[in-house]
C-alpha cells in the first residue's frame, strides 16, 4: 500500500477539528468517472466545499491512497440516517472510479471499455483491502464483527448513512463478482497475515527505548525521492506504506531503533514511522 498524507486543511471540516472514537470503516465510490484522487483534493481543499469530507481517497490510475483527514478526525462521509450518523463513528474512504464510465441515471451507468474499467476497480479494490487491514490492526477492529466494515449502502440500511448504492452498484454493473462480505473476508485475511509478520519480526514495545528527549512535535522535509513507511521504529519492522516524492511530515514521537542513527518519527497521520536519517527539520 502506497499511503500519502494530502490533508484538506482549507475544508471546513477539517478546520472544525472534531474527533470520534473509531468504531468502523466506511467503504464507497466516488459515483462519477474520475479516475484521478487530486482532482477531488483539489476541489474539495477549499473554504466554500462545506458539504463532504472524507479520509480517504483511492486513486484509480495507480492505487495510491491519499489521506485527506487525520483518521479519527469526524469526517462528513455519508450524512445521516434515521438512527443517526455514522459520521460519528467511522472512518470513510472513497474509491475513485474509472474515466470509461457514464452515469444515465441514479447509479447506473453505461461503459464504453469495460476491461479497463474492470482494470481500474480491481485495484482500488485491493487498495481498500490493505487499508482496511492497516486501519483494522490500528484501532483493534475486527472487520467481521457486525458493523465494523460496511459500504455507504449497507450504512443506508443500517440508518446511519444517506440513500446511496455505492461501491456494490459498481461491482454488479461490471461483472466482477464483488461482494461486501467478500471484502470483508479479504480484510479480515490480511489483518491476520500482518498480525503475523508483525508477530515474527516486530520487537517487544518495551524493548524499544525511547530517544533522548526531543520536543514533539516538530515538522520535518524529506529528502529523498522514496521513504518506507513502516509499522513501527525499526527496519526490523513491516513496511506498510511508501512515500514517493519530496514532502513535508509533522513527527509526533521520536523513539531509537533498528536501522537510523538520528532515530524514527512517528507521524502525526498515524500512518506509521519513517526513519529520521533521511528527513531534515523545517
Amino acid at each position: 500500500m502506497k499511503l500519502v498524507e494530502a490533508f484538506l486543511t482549507r475544508n471546513p471540516c477539517y478546520r472544525a477539528g472534531k474527533k470520534i472514537k473509531v468504531k468502523g470503516l466506511m467503504l464507497h465510490s466516488v459515483g462519477c468517472p474520475q479516475p484521478r484522487a487530486s482532482v477531488f483534493i483539489e476541489n474539495w481543499n477549499q473554504e466554500s466545499f462545506d458539504d463532504a469530507c472524507v479520509h480517504a481517497f483511492i486513486d484509480g490510475n495507480d492505487g495510491t491512497v491519499y489521506q485527506t483527514l487525520p483518521w479519527d478526525h469526524r469526517g462528513w462521509h455519508c450524512a445521516s440516517g434515521k438512527k443517526g450518523s455514522g459520521n460519528n463513528t467511522h472512518i470513510g474512504v472513497e474509491m475513485c472510479e474509472p474515466d470509461c464510465i457514464k452515469y444515465v441515471g441514479g447509479a447506473t451507468f453505461v461503459c464504453s471499455d469495460v476491461e479497463a474499467a474492470r482494470a481500474v476497480v480491481k485495484r482500488t479494490y485491493q487498495a481498500a483491502v490493505e487499508l482496511f487491514a492497516y486501519l483494522c490492526g490500528k484501532y483493534g477492529l475486527d472487520p467481521l464483527e457486525d458493523g465494523v466494515v460496511i459500504s455507504h449502502k449497507e450504512g443506508y440500511a443500517r440508518g446511519i448513512a444517506s440513500n446511496h448504492g455505492d461501491p456494490e452498484h459498481l461491482w454488479r454493473q461490471l461483472g466482477l463478482g464483488y461482494t461486501m462480505d467478500g471484502f470483508r473476508r479479504d480484510v479480515a485475511e490480511m489483518v491476520g497475515r500482518d498480525a503475523a509478520e508483525n508477530s515474527a519480526k516486530c520487537e517487544p514495545a518495551e524493548s524499544v527505548e525511547p530517544k533522548e528527549e526531543v520536543m514533539c512535535p516538530f515538522r520535518v522535509k524529506v529528502s529523498i525521492s522514496d521513504l518506507n513507511i513502516r509499522r513501527g521504529a525499526g527496519t526490523n519492522t513491516a513496511k506498510i506504506g511508501r512515500y514517493t516524492g519530496v514532502g513535508v511530515f509533522t513527527i509526533v514521537e521520536v523513539r531509537e531503533g533498528k536501522g537510523s542513527d538520528k532515530g524514527w518519527g512517528r507521524l502525526k497521520s498515524g500512518a506509521g514511522w519513517i526513519s529520521l536519517d533521511y528527513c531534515e527539520r523545517v
